[in-house]
C-alpha cells in the first residue's frame, strides 16, 4: 500500500481552532486540518508554511508536533504530522477549500471530521 506523508496545522486563536471543509475528491464537503504533502527537500514545518500559504493565502508561526497519526484509508497509508501553529496575521482566503469555521472545543463535533483527524479532535476536546 502506498504511504502519502502530510503535515496538518492546527491553527489557534483564543480557545477556537480553524478548521476547513474539502472541496474535492472522494471525501468532499468532510472537514480537516489544513495542510499537505510534503515536498522533496522540505522539512515538515517548511511544507506546513507554503501550504498554508498556498491554501488559504495566510502566514503562520509553526509551533511544537502536537501528534503524528498514521491511519489506513482504503486506497494508501497516511502518516500525519499536525503541529500547534498561530496565525502571524489577519488575512486568510479559501483557494482550495468549500468552506472554514473557528471552532471551539465544545463545537468541534458540529462538524464531519475526516477519519484521520479525529485522534486530533479527541486531543482538542479534553
Amino acid at each position: 500500500m502506498k504511504t502519502i506523508e502530510v503535515v496538518a496545522a492546527v491553527i489557534r486563536r483564543g480557545v477556537s481552532v480553524f478548521a476547513t471543509q474539502r472541496g474535492y475528491g472522494p471525501w468532499k464537503d468532510w472537514w480537516e486540518f489544513p495542510g499537505g504533502k510534503i515536498e522533496a527537500g522540505e522539512t515538515p514545518q517548511e511544507a506546513l508554511v507554503r501550504e498554508i500559504r498556498e491554501e488559504l493565502s495566510a502566514e503562520i508561526s509553526v509551533g511544537p508536533l502536537l501528534k503524528t497519526v498514521e491511519w489506513d484509508y482504503p486506497d494508501f497509508h497516511l502518516t500525519m504530522h499536525c503541529y500547534l501553529c498561530s496565525l502571524t496575521g489577519e488575512a486568510l482566503h479559501l483557494n482550495e477549500h468549500e468552506a472554514a469555521r473557528w471552532l471551539s472545543a465544545s463545537e468541534l463535533r458540529s462538524v464531519r471530521w475526516l477519519p484521520a483527524d479525529e485522534g486530533v479532535v479527541e486531543m482538542l476536546e479534553g
